[in-house]
């Protein structure tokens, strides 16, 4: 981890030092292009190469079949069900009480109302990474939404092991929450098989789901053929505390993020060196009981800690970073630290909202924008699996009230026809119609 001190040098240096640690490999746009058409061009073949090739396994049908999700449930303890379902139930009472689908109608003129109302993308791709963990979790977040939503065919992609099979815990979240078409593909692959689709894995209209920079580049680049929910790629977390925190607590939530890869960092802003010294000391004492430990040491040694001068400071560089996850610790003054940070995912706040209880159970979504996303993106939410369609009812009241500004507009900009679309209900009721104006477009009769 290093520490820096905006004592020593300017904010707008310490985020560049900070932002250029973040992994940003520019040779994985180079590899994802090849994976991306070949996939799209030879469809299960393709999958089936890169599948032996990065995880270990040669598979005749890349199918999730009944008796794998059966056998799922005997393979999971039944701690790990019951938590599975607690952890279900949190996600599925924030994102059904928190969502507005249908809005009223308003009107904009006497006769004229507009409205929107709310509906759900037909087919959606839920990505569940794989690779050096397992995540459950990831399925919760996004199958829960997608049926609340009323998703109507959700497909998972997430890898299968040496065996050819996928984690059983994986399974068993699916079908909790009502998902039986899941394929064994994970990576790059996956993306393109879902953008694109194969003779196996079906086209959907927008894929969801968290995933290494690799995951996260191939989102990117089929944008447009597809919709993507946001640029989800390593995981981060900031935290702004002052000395009435719990140093070992807070170099624990640190070291919580830094165990989802060695791509993964954290950042640590206090006014106090003192404390600062005192988490990083803790974390390196934590990291060396960890299970995970060499992936830490990687995803730690691009980490930082700022001495800042005031919470003001801390706000500037939260606000520059824009965090996928960001705790606030502190003795007074949270309610007005919270009001001023604009750029972070989820936010949590007070010394017992430690940041793994999002990634599972408080009913928050923790599929969340990174690696600067949070400027311009949202967590995962109900809405994201839908859109608004605009719909709008006129009167005959209405339209005559909208009639000489619209006509007036559309030959503004030389657009006859779209102003004969209106005069002609006049003419039909026996109204008379605007002088016709000449051809180029621009000029208003002066009748108007």
């Amino acid at each position: 981890m290093i520490t820096l001190a905006t004592q020593n040098e300017s904010i707008d240096s310490i985020l560049q030092k900070i932002q250029a640690a973040r992994s940003k490999d520019d040779d994985v746009s180079v590899r994802v292009r090849p994976i991306l058409e070949a996939v799209r061009d030879r469809g299960d073949a393709a999958l089936r190469e890169f599948t032996e090739r990065w995880d270990g396994v040669w598979l005749d049908s890349f199918s999730v079949t009944p008796e794998e999700i059966k056998l799922a449930y005997t393979q999971i303890s039944l701690s790990v069900l019951e938590s599975l379902k607690e952890a279900k139930n949190a996600i599925e009472l924030f994102h059904k009480t928190h969502v507005r689908l249908n809005e009223e109608p308003v009107e904009t003129r006497p006769g004229v109302k507009v409205w929107r109302e709310f509906r759900s993308i037909e087919r959606v791709g839920l990505y569940v990474p794989g690779g050096t963990a397992s995540y459950p979790s990831t399925v919760l977040m996004t199958a829960v939404p997608a049926q609340i939503a009323g998703c109507t065919r959700m497909v998972i992609c997430t890898p299968a092991n040496r065996e050819g099979l996928c984690n059983p815990a994986v399974l068993v979240a699916a079908d909790l929450c009502g998902v039986s078409e899941i394929y064994k593909v994970g990576g790059a692959q996956a993306i393109a098989a879902m953008a694109y689709g194969t003779e196996t894995v079906p086209k959907v209209y927008k894929i969801f789901g968290p995933g290494n920079q690799y995951v996260a580049t191939a989102k990117i680049m089929v944008f447009g053929d597809v919709a993507i929910d946001q640029p989800a790629g390593p995981s981060e977390v900031a935290v702004i505390a002052d000395e009435s925190a719990n140093p070992e607590w807070i170099a624990a939530d640190l070291l919580s993020q830094l165990e989802h890869g060695g791509d993964s960092q954290a950042l640590l802003l206090s006014t106090s060196e003192g404390f600062v010294q005192k988490v990083e000391e803790f974390m390196r004492r934590q990291m060396e009981s960890l299970s995970r430990k060499i992936i830490i040491e990687e995803s730690f040694a691009r980490s930082f800690a700022v001495v800042v001068k005031s919470m003001d400071e801390a706000i500037e560089l939260i606000n520059g970073y824009a965090p996928e996850h960001l705790e606030i610790v502190v003795e007074q003054g949270e309610a007005g630290i919270l009001s001023r940070i604009v750029n972070a995912g989820s936010i949590f706040l007070g010394p017992y909202s430690s940041e793994p209880l999002g990634d599972y159970a408080t009913g928050s979504n923790h599929t969340i924008p990174t690696s600067g996303g949070a400027k311009m993106f949202s967590a995962l939410s109900t809405e994201s699996f839908g859109k608004m369609v605009q719909i709008q009812k006129v009167s005959l009241e209405g339209i005559q009230s909208l009639r000489k500004t619209v006509e007036t507009l559309a030959y503004c900009e030389g657009l006859d026809a779209h102003a004969r679309a209106v005069t002609v209900r006049f003419e039909s009721l026996s109204e008379p119609s605007f002088e016709t104006p000449p051809a180029q477009g621009g000029h208003v009769p002066s009748s108007f």
